[in-house]
């Protein structure tokens, strides 16, 4: 699903090039600076990142405010209603997602903290403006702490030793953070994200699977990507 994002936005950016090359030219004089035409590259993200997102609520917020901000260049709505609500909805639509997300119970979040006790074995690694890879070939994995600030980590569990359930809690803010996982491997996410995501549905979990891993994930404007 991923790849599919990456080529609908790839033929979006050819197809504006084109016209704008074509109209330069005089071939045509087609008008695709509407008002409000800037923020389809809000829109269209979030709707795509709608069908690769394991979280929506961020795509939804930013959905929302695309077509609040083009509502309002087309003078259908007022921007000063716009800038009042802006921060208020953000914090209801947060307050809302901790809440569900919490009432249920997180079990990567009671695993992690179980871990961390009896066995003191989780891994901890953050990046800040740099990038790091981290492989766990032919080690046992419990868990990992992962942090990328306007970096990226690359985790590597294909050769991994897994006796049991384990965890990874991943937090991206301007950046990014892959996470290789065998096909034997079960993948449960529990995520909160601002203007971006926890992606990797092509990853399919069976029940035949023995092991499950825990992906709890916070991202700010950053991704998490399963593989």
């Amino acid at each position: 699903m991923k790849k599919t994002g990456n080529i609908v936005m790839g033929i979006l950016f050819i197809a504006v090039g084109l016209i704008l090359g074509l109209n330069a030219f005089g071939i045509t004089s087609i008008n695709i600076f509407f008002d409000g035409w800037w923020t389809l590259f809000i829109i269209v993200p979030c709707v795509i990142g709608l069908f690769n997102n394991y979280d929506k609520s961020g795509d939804i917020i930013g959905i929302c405010i695309g077509v609040f901000l083009l509502l309002c260049c087309q003078d259908v709505l007022n921007f000063d209603i716009f800038w009042k609500l802006l921060v208020p909805i953000i914090i209801v639509a947060i307050g809302i997602k901790m809440i569900f997300g919490n009432l249920f119970g997180n079990q990567g979040n009671d695993l992690l903290k179980q871990i961390e006790t009896e066995k003191g074995t989780v891994k901890t690694k953050a990046v800040t403006f740099s990038g790091s890879n981290l492989d766990f070939t032919g080690e046992v994995f419990d868990g990992a702490k992962l942090d990328a600030v306007f970096g990226g980590i690359k985790c590597d569990l294909r050769g991994a030793i897994i006796n049991e359930d384990c965890v990874i809690s991943a937090s991206a803010t301007f950046g990014g953070i892959d996470i290789y996982v065998p096909a034997g491997l079960n993948v449960q996410v529990n995520s909160n994200s601002i203007f971006g995501g926890v992606s990797g549905k092509d990853h399919r979990n069976s029940p035949a699977n023995e092991h499950t891993l825990y992906v709890n994930a916070t991202c700010l404007f950053g991704g998490v990507d399963i593989k």
